[in-house]
């Protein structure tokens, strides 16, 4: 049928999530970083989600779409595995506050805490616009790098943004989602951590391609870790 429906603009979209949380229906979800319109049948045409926006990406348009069927939408709420209002918990963003500790000390393994704070980590998933972009020293880093280097946390985490992927197993190409991070905010340097091995090479090029399609010169370095454990280069 016609009828008045949301309409989300990609390119404006920062990724924060606040019209998914508004959205009572759970018509918009969060996919790979962005508001989606999932369920037009679950969009009732009221523009709850309009005042919310920060970028001003949601507008009104018309055009065929099915009917709001609130009864499909009382239903999914009511089973557990509904659409969530907010779209999935684990791409919220947020920051991790950590108490500082000494750049001298050395603990012992068992003591060693965790330098995260930022969350979500994986490229797919984080937003361009995200705060924690802001003035950020960017680590660009393999999935299985931390889990080759003992000391992964401290030597590289520690007080740097990390985003963290798999060029072998995520689908796509890294290069234009890099792009958009160091574009859009005031990235202080880039550090690439890659393995050692062949596929590894594309998140390499990505970071490459991304800063020199940004027109930005900023300090960079790539760090390549070998699969038992030692940096390499």
């Amino acid at each position: 049928m016609l009828r008045k429906i949301i309409k989300i603009d990609e390119e404006k979209c920062n990724g924060c999530g606040a019209c998914a949380k508004a959205c009572h229906e759970g018509a918009i979800q969060m996919v790979d970083g962005k508001a989606k319109l999932v369920f037009e049948n679950y969009c009732d045409g009221l523009g709850d989600c309009l005042p919310v926006c920060p970028t001003d990406a949601i507008s009104f348009e018309e055009r065929e779409v099915p009917a709001y069927d609130e009864a499909a939408v009382k239903e999914a709420k009511t089973k557990d595995n509904a659409p969530l209002p907010c779209g999935c918990p684990g791409t919220e963003s947020k920051v991790i506050k950590r108490q500082q500790t000494s750049e001298v000390s050395t603990p012992s393994v068992s003591e060693q805490a965790s330098q995260l704070t930022q969350w979500p980590v994986q490229i797919k998933l984080v937003p361009v616009n995200a705060p924690y972009f802001d003035g950020a020293h960017l680590l660009i880093a393999a999935d299985c790098s931390a889990y080759a280097y003992g000391n992964f946390h401290n030597e590289f985490i520690r007080n740097k943004t990390v985003i963290v992927g798999c060029p072998k197993l995520d689908a796509g190409d890294y290069t234009e989602k890099l792009t958009a991070i160091i574009t859009n905010n005031n990235i202080q340097s880039m550090t690439v951590v890659r393995m050692e091995v062949p596929c590894c090479g594309g998140l390499e090029t990505a970071a490459k391609n991304a800063l020199k399609a940004s027109g930005k010169f900023i300090p960079w370095q790539i760090v390549t870790i070998s699969t038992d454990g030692r940096i390499v280069s």
